[in-house]
């Protein structure tokens, strides 16, 4: 029987799953539903065993949805961080979005290409087209894993290098821990020189960053450092001094890379200096933290309104008022989006 195994497979399932075209089209010849959804929204497009392009280019051509998204993401996305780089081809070729989004963990095709280490993946991707400056900072990433024909790749598409990732470290910081030295010398051209590092050449830049590395693991000046940092934050937010003041929080970020509160300072930076998708993208991954915060979802709320999104913003400032009854200032803010998004 098809459905024998725990799992319960549909016939088309198992067809696909075991590569199986004669199988596969038969299947489909006789009425087989190729849009039905598993619990987590998967189609049989999404199925992460499937090796042959033929099943893929099948299934398409009998209709399936390219772009159809489930808790994983998109076909794309999985295809991508399998490193699946023929499937990802014909992917692209029937027109996938290169650029989806998985709202749970904000990833992107060319994120999950990373996550694999696949180069070909990654410039494909690219070349169709895909933002090599997204939320992701995928050029961090690529330096981060020592991808040294990916970052040449993204700073060929216009990857920023003077964009630090969500902890504070730059590009060729994290290349001079985790990668290799080539990755540090294609990068120094390009990067702008970091106040912190007192030598600004390659050698300086390398000894600095394992030098800050080793400090980071002493736990006493761990908390030294992070408590004056945020001393300093706090003090220049209160003078009105935003780009300062995310600075600071953005070093400190660097000590305690997974602080909810201190990524929510950050966001009210961003939108201070009108900046919707850094405070957006800040508060998404203080609400991945602390998902029971209200005032992560106040973050979230107010950075939605600047970028007029009033729709999510009342989603998000409503589950914080359940959260948070007490909160005028949120409350207040959700009326005011709900009056936005009649307009």
């Amino acid at each position: 029987m098809w459905d024998s195994s725990p799992s319960k497979k549909t016939p088309l399932e198992h067809a696909v799953d075991g590569n199986n075209l004669p199988a596969l089209r038969y299947l489909l010849d006789h009425g087989a539903d190729l849009t039905q959804q598993e619990d987590d929204g998967d189609t049989v497009l999404h199925h992460k065993r499937r090796r042959r392009c033929e099943i893929v280019k099948l299934l398409l051509a009998r209709g399936a949805d390219v772009n159809g998204s489930s808790e994983h993401g998109t076909p794309l996305h999985l295809a991508a961080v399998k490193g699946h780089e023929s499937t990802v081809e014909v992917l692209l070729e029937h027109h996938a979005d290169v650029n989806k989004v998985v709202p749970s963990n904000l990833v992107t095709p060319l994120k999950a290409a990373l996550l694999c280490a696949s180069t070909p993946c990654v410039k494909l991707l690219v070349q169709a087209g895909a933002d090599v400056n997204d939320v992701n900072n995928c050029l961090a990433r690529a330096a981060s894993e020592g991808l040294t024909e990916c970052v040449k790749c993204l700073l060929e598409a216009g990857a920023d290098p003077n964009r630090p990732d969500e902890c504070g470290r730059f590009p060729i910081e994290l290349a001079a821990v985790y990668g290799t030295r080539e990755d540090v010398e294609l990068l120094f051209p390009v990067t702008s020189p970091i106040p912190t590092v007192a030598d600004w050449s390659i050698d300086g830049i390398i000894n600095h960053a394992k030098l800050e590395r080793m400090q980071l693991q002493d736990e006493d000046v761990l908390n030294t450092r992070k408590s004056d940092l945020k001393r300093k934050g706090d003090e220049a937010f209160e003078k009105q001094d935003y780009t300062s003041a995310s600075e600071f929080y953005t070093q400190a970020l660097k000590v305690d890379p997974s602080n909810g509160k201190m990524l929510a300072s950050r966001s009210r930076c961003w939108l201070q200096l009108g900046d919707g998708q850094k405070a957006l993208e800040d508060a998404t991954r203080c609400k991945r933290r602390c998902p029971e915060w209200a005032e992560a979802r106040l973050c979230r709320g107010q950075a939605l309104m600047l970028l007029k999104d009033y729709e999510k913003a009342c989603e998000e400032l409503s589950g914080g008022v359940e959260l948070d009854p007490q909160n005028d200032e949120m409350d207040k803010l959700f009326w005011e989006a709900m009056e936005l998004k009649k307009k």
